[in-house]
């Protein structure tokens, strides 16, 4: 009897052993185990939302997104196409049925229906040549920045596209020899009246306080004044004075820089009074004190080049905001990590043009119920969401495609 259970208990681990075997011979990976798997939120696209847009309308570069107190859905696009082909309606005349620009700014629901829409030049104050970043401020208000080689400057309007506030002048930055043939640009990141293309504005309601990421141009964190807009203190890098001079490109192998690197592409406060900024090209997300008293920093995907890892950022619901969720528009993907200690817990995304795939990950946002929202630049031109399914076991350390599973 014995010698027949050492006899069946051999023969298991042998098949065991030959299946290991040919997974690795097949190049197929062994499923990890369950002590494998971390907590963290899990998330599933929803490939519907939002619904058609009416009029033929079509997205350029979405390069912004926010959600308001009602959790609509606001988004901020550059209406750029191929205008013999994409655009054929717009053109004078007409050569097909499809397609127009969207105007600018567009308001969705929850359900992914179209509620608002408005945008562009108007009277009383300078639309950006590069419109960049929309965002909710605690009243409601809209606030939009601007990376186009004139932007110095920040709007504010109304949900329902009023004209509120402006703060800044375009063509600040222009040095005293401008020449239109031969354009140079400034930054000045001392400047207390005017911005360097700014690339998002965040909000700390309790101070009344606006972060700007000041940004393309400039290399600062810049502390408004909600009301008025006059600026309260600016940092750069580690806490130091910003420098406007030109670092060179990011090398992986260089000792870390000491300035921000252009862009600067986020700055968010959280609740419990630090600040997330996303210095892009340098693949980093560094950890401020609301004095721009310097904290940690966390590298990502540190060997990356060309636009870096680090696009935007925003935080988990709850009331610890136990989680921040990270852009990456040149790796195409969106990290998840534990913010207190920025750690890496797993990544979902990929790089294409299908649902749950990403080109060119620009902004992230959240509503109040955990869900995210992101939209595409480059030749992504879309909005997505991911519908919020709870905290569960995650497996993998990168995800993929998060496509909708019928065991949820």
């Amino acid at each position: 009897m014995i010698r027949k259970s050492i006899e069946r208990m051999a023969a298991a681990l042998s098949a065991v052993g030959i299946l290991l075997l040919a997974a690795a011979c097949a190049d197929v990976e062994v499923p990890e185990t369950a002590s494998d798997a971390v907590m963290a939120p899990v998330f599933e696209v929803d490939p519907m939302w939002p619904k058609p847009l009416p009029n033929h309308w079509v997205l350029g570069s979405a390069i912004g997104v926010t959600v308001d107190a009602n959790d609509n859905i606001w988004i901020i696009h550059r209406g750029n196409g191929n205008p013999s082909t994409e655009l054929g309606a717009a053109q004078d005349p007409p050569v097909a049925e499809c397609c127009i620009p969207a105007p600018p700014v567009l308001q969705f629901s929850p359900e992914g229906d179209l509620l608002n829409h408005w945008g562009g030049p108007g009277e009383g104050y300078d639309w950006p040549g590069s419109n960049h970043g929309i965002t909710v401020d605690p009243m409601g208000n809209l606030w939009i920045g601007g990376n186009g080689g004139d932007d110095a400057h920040i709007l504010v309007f109304a949900q329902d596209g009023t004209f509120l506030k402006q703060f800044g002048k375009p063509g600040a930055r222009r040095t005293d020899s401008f020449d239109e043939a031969d354009p140079e640009w400034s930054g000045n990141s001392m400047d207390p009246e005017n911005f360097g293309r700014v690339a998002k504005i965040s909000f700390d309601a309790s101070a009344s306080e606006a972060y700007v990421a000041d940004g393309y141009l400039n290399k600062r964190v810049a502390v408004l004044d909600i009301e008025t807009g006059a600026l309260k203190r600016y940092w750069g890098a580690y806490g130091n004075e910003p420098d406007d001079a030109n670092i060179g490109r990011y090398d992986p192998e260089a000792p870390p820089a000491q300035q921000f690197r252009n862009p600067v592409h986020a700055a968010d406060p959280s609740n419990d009074g630090l600040v997330y900024v996303c210095d892009r090209p340098n693949n980093r997300i560094q950890v401020f004190r609301t004095d721009g008293t310097f904290v940690m920093e966390k590298v990502l995907s540190g060997a990356t080049l060309g636009a870096g890892s680090t696009w935007d950022v925003a935080f988990s619901k709850d009331p610890e905001q136990k989680y921040v969720y990270v852009a990456d528009g040149q790796n195409m993907k969106v990290y998840v990590l534990l913010r207190e200690t920025m750690e890496v817990l797993t990544t979902f995304g990929a790089g294409g043009r299908q649902p749950g795939q990403f080109f060119g990950t620009h902004s992230i946002a959240t509503d109040s119920k955990g869900n995210i929202y992101t939209t595409e630049t480059y030749e992504g031109k879309r909005v997505q969401k991911f519908a919020y399914m709870g905290e569960g076991p995650v497996e993998q350390k990168d995800q993929g495609v998060i496509w909708p599973t019928a065991s949820r």
